[in-house]
Formats: structure tokens, sequence, C-alpha cells
């Protein structure tokens, strides 16, 4: 294979990787009928796509169906231990795919890889963290003229796009995916709930029932975690800095309380936020002996392992993804998967199910994208409701659920002001 054309672990992980990607699809019903509608239609023809993104088979069945619209895709991966190698050898072996993506590459590979993709001069990107986007207005301007727009999978993606969209930086339209209904509702609080939970129980085999979790975050996945960790019999403190989700917290029946309390109780920590050091130096002075410390977020910045590492006597390799670190007085902190996304680096990511519509967005958005270019500004945009709408009522259809309709009556009196009581 050329270093053009890919970059994996192993060729011969294709068989495994092709069952796994059919495996998956078999619960993505909606995005294999976009991909059916795709293949007739071929919405994206002639289109050159830079994806970062997880490359898991649930990605897998994304990247098939914007080929089946036409599109020459090159995918690399948003995290360097989410990669399942099996998986990125069977889409260049038996879908000829253009993947850059080794679990477990380092810094520098990563950004080869990112690099690797614009290379191919893409005019569309999809993003997961925000990474390529962010390399790309940094280090390859000459490349972003040619790009006429792109989507974005995460909430921290999100946040660096609108940054970058507020201080008049961005240079091309971007759909924030990650802001539809049927993404953040489902994905990040039923598939991170489950997913992250799944990861930590592999990584340390620990008993849930019993623990007290501390769940940092109350956003779409600190709700669906901590909802996840109450069902086991955890007894849940969430932290927030926001006054109305710590206020939701606790009419949900979760402790609330600051992070300088938290660490002193806390037997497994979790953080969900998309911000930086959300788990500091004092509060692991804080935790008590044999604290187990991971995260859910995007970026691993959300623990603050170098001053973990400065503070620590010791650390050693204990466990698969599991570092341990001795800190004066011998207290023991665990620390998982590096402080990388739990559920992906040890687990394997959300349920094809869920993926099923957050995917759905993706396609239908670069669809959407490719169609509207032209009219649209240099800013973050949502998911057109229509998208989102119709997104549910196929999931629902594959459900086998059906729902009520309006008469017209109903409307009438929902779009009236002359109708009281």
């Amino acid at each position: 294979m050329s270093r053009e054309k890919a970059d994996i672990k192993d060729l011969g992980l294709a068989k495994v990787g092709q069952e796994r990607i059919e495996w998956a699809d078999k619960d993505m019903p909606v995005l294999k009928l976009i991909r059916e509608r795709f293949e007739k239609e071929r919405p994206l023809k002639g289109v050159t796509m830079a994806a970062c993104l997880h490359v898991t088979a649930e990605t897998a069945n994304l990247m098939r169906t914007l080929q089946a619209g036409g599109a020459r895709v090159a995918l690399c991966a948003s995290n360097p231990l989410s990669t399942q190698d099996d998986v990125a050898a069977s889409l260049l072996k038996d879908y000829g795919l253009t993947v850059f993506a080794i679990k477990g590459e380092d810094r520098e590979t990563y950004y080869r890889h990112l690099n690797q993709t614009i290379d191919l001069h893409p005019i569309m990107t999809m993003d997961d963290g925000a990474d390529l986007v962010s390399l790309l207005h940094a280090n390859r301007k000459k490349e972003v003229s040619r790009v006429i727009g792109g989507t974005e999978e995460t909430t921290t993606g999100v946040i660096r796009l609108k940054s970058l969209a507020d201080q008049k930086k961005l240079l091309y339209p971007i759909v924030a995916v990650n802001d539809a209904e049927t993404k953040h509702f489902f994905d990040n609080r039923y598939g991170t709930g489950q997913s992250t939970m799944d990861g930590i129980i592999r990584a340390t085999g620990m008993l849930i029932a019993g623990k007290t979790v501390v769940v940092v975050g109350y956003g779409w996945c600190g709700r669906g975690f901590a909802t996840k960790a109450k069902g086991m019999g955890a007894n849940v403190i969430v932290t927030e800095v926001d006054a109305v989700k710590a206020l939701e917290a606790a009419m949900d029946g979760f402790m609330v309380m600051p992070m300088n309390m938290a660490a002193k109780m806390g037997d497994l920590f979790v953080t969900l936020t998309g911000d930086i050091n959300v788990i500091d130096k004092e509060h692991f002075k804080l935790m008590k002996d044999g604290a187990i410390v991971c995260n859910s977020g995007h970026f691993n910045a959300e623990i603050n392992i170098p001053a973990l590492e400065k503070m620590a006597k010791s650390k050693k390799r204990v466990k698969y993804l599991v570092d341990e670190y001795i800190l004066p007085g011998q207290k023991r902190i665990y620390l998982l998967a590096e402080g990388r996304l739990i559920n992906l680096a040890a687990a394997e990511g959300h349920p094809a199910a869920v993926m099923d519509m957050s995917f759905a967005n993706q396609a239908l958005s670069a669809e959407y994208m490719i169609k509207n270019y032209k009219k649209l500004e240099k800013r973050v945009y949502p998911v057109p409701m229509e998208i989102d709408k119709n997104i549910a009522d196929l999931k629902l259809k594959a459900m086998g659920i059906t729902i009520d309709k309006l008469t017209a009556e109903q409307k009438k009196y929902l779009s009236s002001w002359e109708m009281g009581t």
C-alpha cells in the first residue's frame, strides 16, 4: 500500500473488520435508507471529502454512504486511541477508501494523518473535534480556498468553530451536526451514558453499585452518564458551573456540590465538560487513596495530567489502559486511558442504533451543504429542522412505531389567537 493511499496497522485484519461493519449496519436502518437513495441520486458526485472522525464500525457505514453518494473520501482518526484497526483495514481493502488511522498513534503521526487527508485537496470537511478545520485554518491556508463547507460532529468542535466564527476567522460555512435534536438528545445522552460506563467497566472490572461516582458536567453527556451510574446503584455527585444545569441535576435527584468538596468523597471521577483542567492539582490532593479518574469529553485536557505527573513520586502501568500514580503519603490515583475518551479507548463507542441518527445527520448535512453552499455565509449553522424531523420519522418507522397526527381542527387551534378557553 502506498503512503498516499493509506496508513493503517495491518491489512490482514480486514476480514474481522468487515464482519464488525456488517454487524453494526444491521442496527443502522436510517443510514441504510439514505445510502440506498444516494446510490440512485449520487448527490455527492465529484466531491472530495476529508473526514476526521473516530474510525469505528459505525463510522465505516457513514463512509460507505458518502461513497455511495459519489464522494471520494479520505478518513483519518479524530483521537489517537479511538481507531478500530480491523475496521480501518476493511475500509481500505473491501471498500477502497483512503484511510490514515492507527490505534495508539503518537502526536506526530496523528497530525501527519490529518495533513495527508488535506493533501488530497478536499472541497468539504467532516470533523469531530475541529482538529481538521483548525489545521486548515492555521497551517494549510492555501487549501482553504477550494473548501466550500463542512460539518462538525461534537460539542467540543462546535465550541471551537463558533469561537472562530465570532472572531470573523472562519473561512467557510459549517453545519453543526452535534446540535441536531436527533443527535445530541440521543447520541450524547444514551450513547455516551452507556458507552462510558462500558469503557470504565472493561478497563477496571469495578463494581459500580455502592461507589460514589463524581460526574463533572451536566450537559447531555453528563446527564446520560449520571443516569446510568445511578441505575447501577452508584451514589452520584454532580459538579457544575452553570446554575440552571446544577439546579436540574439537583431536581433529578443527584447531590450537587463544588469539586473541592466532591474530590474528598469520590471513588470514580468522570469528566464530560469540553473544558480544560476541570480536575486540577488541588483536586488530586484532596482525593482519597485508590480514586479512579477518567474522561469522556473529546480531549484529554479536561484532566490536568501534567500536574498529576509532576505531583507523582512514581507512575506505572498496572493494567491495560490503567496507570497508577503514587502521590506523597503513598496515596494511589488511577488514570484510565491516558485521559482519552474512555468509551472509545477501552470500549467500542456508542451503540450503532444511536450512531444511526448521528451519522444520518452527517450524510444529509453533507448533501445540504453541496446544494446550498453558494448562499451560505462563513459561519456555523444548525442542522435544518426538516433534516432533523426526517431522521426522526425514519427512525420511528424503522422501530415500528407510529404516532398521531394533528387534525385540521387542532392545527387551526394552534395557529390562532381567537380560540381561547
